[in-house]
């Protein structure tokens, strides 16, 4: 399913990630889902972060970018990063992952996000704290078919108005009916993800208990955002996504047992997860 890199090739070819969240105290799921998207053969990635936390992107990477953007006093984004944040989108981004560690507790921040979600082109994973503030105008959603979400069953409360409990009960029924209707990609997260675009619908067989760990869902966003910027399509990133990452977490669990198992756990073992296949029912 992962296409072949050719031998006359440059990092170029392989797409440009911008990765826009953090905020204080959350500055590793950024982190965590720029290193996944690498480890995903991303030929480049870049975490958009409020200006005062640079600092501790540039100390915690090596191979991502980092891009210091304006922040309030709460040093979490301003709406004065709107447009420097979209010129970099429109000049040198292939696919962008928007939410990790971003913080909903700001109306300025939301109203960030709300703007980046409207103006954007490019395809685009709504992930996280992102998905609570874009539930407040879903109108934002009907676009260009290139958004994906990434809910667990709490966060598809909030997009949905349903409870935990009858999400859980119908879980193809409500992804495929909201993907449907707002004309997004999403994926519902939970033992057998479910990956829809409303038409065709799929549920992932990898992945294990081990991997309800916070961080988990920063990785699963950094891998598809890297497959949106190598050129696949959203349904089809969304797939190889969720199968990668469960692998790679099936693996980090076969080593090191479930309970152990944290985040970074499945960032380690995403190239074995590239390099081989094992059996799953």
């Amino acid at each position: 399913m992962i296409k072949k890199r050719l031998k006359d090739t440059h990092k170029g070819n392989y797409g440009h990630l911008f990765v826009l969240g953090g905020s204080p105290g959350m500055t590793g799921a950024v982190c965590m889902a720029g290193k996944a998207a690498m480890r995903s053969g991303c030929g480049l990635v870049t975490i958009g972060i409020p200006e005062g936390l640079n600092d501790i992107i540039e100390v915690k990477l090596t191979e991502v970018m980092s891009m210091p953007l304006a922040e309030t006093h709460e040093r979490t984004f301003s709406v004065r990063a709107v447009a420097p944040a979209l010129e970099f989108i429109r000049e040198r981004a292939d696919a962008v992952v928007i939410g990790p560690g971003i913080s909903f507790r700001v109306k300025e921040t939301s109203d960030f996000v709300k703007q980046v979600v409207e103006k954007t082109e490019k395809p685009l994973v709504i992930d996280a704290d992102a998905i609570r503030i874009i539930s407040e105008n879903k109108s934002l959603l009907k676009k260009n078919g290139n958004i994906i979400l990434t809910p667990h069953p709490g966060e598809m409360g909030y997009l949905t108005g349903l409870s935990t409990k009858k999400i859980q009960e119908r879980r193809e029924e409500t992804a495929k009916e909201f993907a449907e209707n707002y004309g997004v990609t999403l994926i519902l997260k939970g033992h057998h993800t479910i990956i829809t675009d409303g038409k065709n619908i799929c549920i992932n067989l990898t992945g294990n208990p081990g991997m309800a760990t916070a961080g988990s869902g920063d990785v699963l966003a950094g891998i598809l955002g890297s497959f949106l910027a190598q050129g696949y399509d959203p349904f089809e990133s969304a797939k190889y996504a969720a199968y990668v990452h469960g692998l790679a977490g099936d693996i980090a669990a076969k080593e090191l047992g479930e309970t152990s198992l944290i985040a970074s756990d499945i960032i380690d073992r995403l190239p074995s997860a590239f390099n081989c296949s094992i059996q799953h029912s």
